[in-house]
């Protein structure tokens, strides 16, 4: 009897464009609130026309993917102010690409 393997994990192969647009923003050299962060995060959201779900949906999926970005140390948390490191690059769906491609 062939026993199956049960996926339990999901993986997404698209590009995550809310973490790409956090990246962009936190990559500058500033130090950003939560609501001016999402304020620009949503801005180029728009401009590239990559927004779905309602305002405050995508609010709260940028909030945890920040909070995502600040675990893995690629964000600092200074209070209740962002600040990205000079890592955040490596969260982006064009350095995840790049990497897998030189495996």
């Amino acid at each position: 009897m062939a026993t199956t393997t049960k996926r339990t994990r999901f993986s997404r192969r698209l590009p995550d464009h809310v973490t790409d647009e956090l990246c962009v923003v936190l990559a500058e050299d500033k130090v950003f609130g939560f609501n001016d962060l999402f304020e620009r995060v949503f801005e180029n959201l728009k401009v590239r026309n990559a927004v779905s779900g309602g305002e405050e949906m995508l609010r709260l999926r940028a909030y945890e993917k920040l909070q995502n970005l600040v675990t893995r140390g690629l964000v600092e948390k200074l209070g209740k102010e962002y600040k990205g490191t000079d890592r955040v690059h490596e969260a982006s769906s064009e350095w995840l690409a790049k990497q897998a491609q030189e495996d």
